[in-house]
């Protein structure tokens, strides 16, 4: 049976991906809300630091997109693209930029139990940070993307995922989503570089 995607996961669920994920190299810290999600973050990541927050329901919705783009705290990589977007500046500086912040801070669309993550995108402009080019990645993850395997994952994001992000595509942008490209993260091997915050919250899609 086909667990309803907007499900939370259960605490056993929890645990089983949590394990999975640490033996594939990316560390998990399991807070209760998305509260306790933005203060994680901004207890990670130190003053001053280069950071990007890529395109994420997530982050927009517990504010701390607004926390490192606008409070002054950190060297926002979003602030400058945006100025480069103002003066027409949409050079090949600016996907160097966006691919390899010092630090990034996004979402993923699924978790497996066994310690995989899957990322859909239209355009794949988060996905080098998040493969390679970011130092530290910090992925803020509701509860329940966490599904049984790959295929589940997969069929979330074409079921469940996409619907959505195209209807909010729609009213942000006037244009429709597509999943264009995805990325699978099996495994990380670099120790400590990247951390997923899993919420028992309902945050994102």
């Amino acid at each position: 049976m086909i667990r309803n995607f907007s499900e939370l996961a259960t605490d056993e669920s929890i645990k089983v991906a949590r394990e999975a994920l640490e033996k594939n190299g990316i560390t998990v810290v399991v807070v209760e809300n998305g509260q306790q999600a933005k203060a994680k973050v901004l207890e990670m990541v130190p003053a001053g630091a280069e950071i990007m927050n890529m395109s994420s329901v997530t982050v927009d919705l517990i504010g701390l997109a607004e926390e490192l783009n606008k409070s002054g705290k950190f060297n926002s990589v979003r602030n400058k693209l945006t100025e480069m977007s103002d003066k027409k500046d949409t050079t090949f500086d600016g996907k160097k930029l966006g691919a390899a912040p010092d630090w990034t801070v996004g979402s993923v669309h699924a978790v497996t139990e066994d310690g995989k993550a899957i990322i859909a995108s239209a355009s794949g402009s988060q996905l080098p940070s998040y493969a390679y080019g970011s130092n530290h990645v910090l992925w803020i993850v509701g509860s329940q993307k966490i599904v049984k395997d790959f295929d589940q994952g997969m069929e979330r994001i074409n079921e469940y995922v996409f619907p959505l992000e195209n209807e909010r595509a729609m009213k942000a942008y006037g244009m429709a989503s597509s999943i264009n490209k995805v990325l699978l993260i099996n495994k990380e091997s670099t120790a400590g570089r990247i951390t997923m915050i899993i919420v028992k919250e309902k945050l994102g899609f």
